[in-house]
């Protein structure tokens, strides 16, 4: 049964934490999964050098079979770790127990942030396959509906106000490409940011003597990481670059979630997040249907980028080993994963089924009485009258039927100086918003057609 958890912290709250976070995540950055990461650096220091003839064969193969996690005194580790203000010294006193007399080779030449390092890319490495199968999946989404809705008119809304019609398609291929771009950037931050730390004390690998490099260069590919050109201790851009790059992908989907929310509005009710029975229900109000999910995004959305200062600001270091910088990153970099994979589960739910109310969006474009395709009237009548003269006319009808009412059609049927020029049927057709459309239904195909050829 599951039992309140003792934390502050809505990420591991036992009430909330499914709202903010997925299961997969929150293991990814548990403090198990961060020791057993710490643990498995260790080996394959050892085994990098042993292999490069630094330390005996049978002392890295002793290392690799003895250490285990399972055996840890996690309370006395707790207690360590506040007293030194680091973990990794006090996981080597009970690593270097378990391991005899191979422990003495235990951290050969390395310093503590060198582990937590590259630790710390093997999460976000995991965390970014993860990130990386759910912009893939929500891309499928997205596509879908652009495809289904390719020729859905709806008003396009500028300043919230009725611009001119789109289609709900045009809407979804904008979402689409914007997570095409996530995918792209993702690709490209990979090599730059899986690279692993192993440098020493001050960074130069002095204590390797002449094998630093070498020792070096296996311990990355013990890992299946990059080996990086110059130590990173206080070069911060990586894992500052994979948290704004979280921040971007939060940014979109707070973006879509916006949208989603003031087209649910009672006003608008062209879009609606999936009906499950109690969800988004109010205590008060039993007519409610609250978008959660998106409300969920937007708040995911403000979270991350938060932290994304926090990050950028912890780039500026000391010297080469920062006095406090790097421990905001402890804070910053967990969360900022862990909102994200919330937020992405979040879209999943809601775009995967979204309920697109065609009608509603039909008639909602025809509130303005014609009026959100006075610029296709402009246009129609500019060849015969020159474009400023047009604008003139038409302005003028639109005052007309904002005054006394009507349609636009109408008011322009009674004016000379459009009938001149345009008879009853060229009127109908200009004042049709389904008309009126633009490239818009081409570029869904486009912006389809790109993502497809992109692939995951």
């Amino acid at each position: 049964m599951t039992q309140f958890a003792d934390t502050a912290s809505p990420l591991d709250s036992a009430l909330f934490r499914d709202a903010f976070g997925t299961p997969r995540m929150r293991e990814i950055f548990s403090d198990r999964s961060l020791v057993a990461r710490y643990i498995e650096v260790e080996i394959a220091l050892a085994r990098a050098e042993a292999r490069c003839g630094v330390i005996p064969a049978e002392a890295a193969e002793r290392i690799a079979a003895a250490c285990d996690i399972g055996a840890l005194d996690v309370d006395r580790l707790r207690r360590e770790t506040d007293n030194v203000g680091y973990p990794i010294l006090p996981l080597l006193h009970q690593l270097v127990a378990q391991c005899g007399e191979a422990g003495r080779y235990l951290h050969w030449g390395a310093t503590t942030q060198d582990i937590m390092d590259t630790a710390d890319v093997l999460r976000l490495r995991a965390g970014l396959d993860v990130v990386a199968a759910e912009i893939a999946a929500l891309r499928g989404i997205l596509a879908d509906l652009a495809v289904a809705h390719r020729d859905t008119p709806m008003a396009g809304r500028t300043h919230l106000q009725q611009a001119l019609p789109i289609t709900f398609g045009y809407k979804a291929a904008i979402w689409l490409a914007m997570f095409d771009r996530h995918a792209e950037r993702l690709r490209e931050l990979r090599p730059r940011v899986l690279v692993g730390q192993f440098a020493g004390a001050a960074g130069t690998l002095a204590s390797l003597g002449e094998q630093g490099l070498a020792v070096q260069q296996a311990f990355c590919a013990e890992l299946g990481l990059g080996q990086p050109a110059t130590t990173w201790h206080v070069a911060r851009d990586g894992f500052a670059e994979v948290v704004n790059f979280l921040a971007l992908v939060t940014g979109s989907l707070g973006k879509i979630a916006y949208d989603i929310m003031l087209l649910a509005a009672t006003e608008f009710g062209e879009l609606y997040e999936p009906f499950v029975t109690g969800r988004g229900a109010s205590s008060t109000m039993p007519q409610k249907r609250n978008p959660i999910s998106s409300e969920l995004m937007l708040a995911a959305a403000k979270g991350v980028r938060q932290q994304a200062g926090l990050m950028l600001d912890a780039m500026v270091q000391d010297l080469e080993r920062a006095t406090g910088p790097w421990h905001a990153e402890w804070m910053a970099v967990p969360q900022s994963f862990v909102l994200t994979a919330g937020a992405l589960h979040q879209a999943k739910f809601a775009l995967g089924g979204l309920i697109v109310d065609a009608g509603r969006m039909r008639r909602n474009l025809g509130l303005s009485q014609g009026l959100i395709v006075a610029e296709a009237v402009m246009m129609g009548l500019a060849p015969h009258t020159g474009r400023d003269a047009a604008h003139d006319i038409v302005y003028a009808v639109c005052r007309e039927v904002n005054e006394r009412g009507g349609t636009l059609a109408e008011a322009l049927a009674r004016h000379p100086e459009v009938t001149r020029h345009l008879d009853r049927a060229a009127i109908d057709r200009l004042t049709d918003p389904a008309n009126y459309l633009g490239m818009a239904p081409q570029m869904v195909d486009r912006a389809v057609a790109a993502s497809r050829a992109q692939g995951g």
